[in-house]
């Protein structure tokens, strides 16, 4: 058979995700060390994985309903009250997914149609731009900056923005640069976005993960906000439970009504014991999670001091667990550069324009990873790095 034939176009123009390539190497390479990989390395709390275990022993393991266990619904109801001062009915405006990326392909697929633009900041995580193509959209990139901090600018947004605009991408804390914005600077965005129809699907899968003096603030928090914003977020970062596969979309009724239907259909409901688990996680895990936290902080500071020392020019991050150093000194390309680390010191990190073409002359490293296990990351990093800053030097 002629499978090239067979196949949907917009499947095949889609690239292989940048992250996994890296990963899939480190993985078969002896005393590697990889920084690739987006994961948290504490385990999950242990009252959330006792509710799993209660739940099996239990016998619920039946579906639950399609939006999800009404109590769970309740408790993030509760939760974004609480953490950030939102206010959703949680019968009719908060769904529960299969993590956090299939609420985001659902939002897209509810809103976008062949033709409609949608704003995507770069670098940023990689799943945005494909699904936007798979509905037919119309990426428009916007190149954030390093001297902003990679932060979206109110100008950029406004030049942006056209008639055929339907959906802006709003990714903070942000994968991969670590960069937060400030309630001041989303007042600017959300000033711009009020003169508008363009509606925000605001990603918050690291809305725990901060480090600055304040916490994380909600765009859908603004006034005006909430009733163009579409809030996604989820338990595999701040719960340490990447494989639990859980997380939920909040939205105006009428968009959450649509949603439901795209998730009876594809998904039918999500796992039913991470739903209970979930519930003790929202419930009793704050103080688990401010662990998680302070311990990600300590990494943090160690390696942006260390990166700068050693002459990879790295902004301060705020949020989320990685960071986005510039390699350029090195004279290389973002993949020279990951690839010829792989080989010569085996470590493994992400070249920065996996996450958009913004991100050439950068590296993702991720610091969910021991302290240990950094600090041995950073001395071969600096030996690799003193090494070919000195043969660029030579050839110019």
């Amino acid at each position: 058979m002629n499978y090239d034939e067979l196949l949907a176009p917009a499947a095949k123009a889609m690239r292989p995700s940048g992250i996994r390539k890296f990963f899939d190497l480190a993985a078969d390479m002896p005393h590697c060390i990889s920084l690739g990989v987006g994961e948290p390395d504490f385990k999950t709390p242990w009252a959330v994985r006792e509710a799993g275990i209660e739940s099996l022993e239990h016998g619920r393991t039946r579906y639950t309903s399609n939006a999800g266990l009404k109590e769970l619904r309740a408790e993030v109801a509760k939760y974004l009250e609480r953490r950030m001062g939102l206010h959703y009915d949680p019968l009719h405006e908060v769904l529960i997914t299969v993590g956090g990326s299939e609420a985001i392909d659902m939002c897209i697929r509810t809103l976008v149609q062949p033709g409609d633009e949608v704003i995507i900041p770069e670098p940023c995580f990689v799943c945005y731009e494909p699904i936007t193509q798979l509905t037919g959209g119309v990426p428009v990139h916007i190149a954030t900056r390093a001297e902003d901090q990679f932060r979206l600018t109110a100008d950029q947004l406004r030049a942006a923005i056209t008639p055929r605009t339907k959906l802006l991408i709003f990714p903070y804390p942000n994968n991969p640069t670590g960069a937060v914005m400030s309630a001041a600077e989303m007042e600017e965005i959300a000033a711009v976005l009020r003169e508008t129809n363009v509606l925000v699907l605001s990603d918050e899968i690291y809305s725990e993960l901060t480090y600055g003096l304040d916490r994380h603030v909600s765009i859908a928090s603004l006034p005006g906000m909430a009733e163009r914003t579409i809030v996604v977020n989820g338990f595999s970062k701040s719960y340490a439970m990447t494989g639990w596969r859980l997380g939920y979309v909040c939205a105006p009724e009428p968009i959450a009504k649509q949603m439901l239907k795209i998730h009876q259909y594809a998904i039918m409901s999500a796992p039913t014991l991470s739903q209970y688990a979930a519930i003790v996680a929202l419930r009793e895990c704050d103080q688990e999670v401010q662990k998680m936290v302070d311990e990600y902080n300590r990494r943090r500071r160690m390696l942006v001091d260390g990166f700068n020392r050693i002459g990879l020019t790295c902004f301060n991050p705020e949020g989320a667990f990685y960071m986005f150093p510039c390699i350029r000194s090195t004279g290389m390309t973002s993949e020279e550069f990951c690839e010829t680390l792989l080989q010569e010191e085996k470590v493994a990190v992400v070249p920065g324009n996996a996450f958009g073409e913004s991100g050439e002359g950068f590296v993702r490293v991720s610091y969910a990873y021991s302290l240990k296990h950094l600090q041995e990351a950073l001395v071969r990093i600096e030996r690799f790095v003193q090494r070919h800053q000195g043969e660029n030097q030579c050839e110019q």
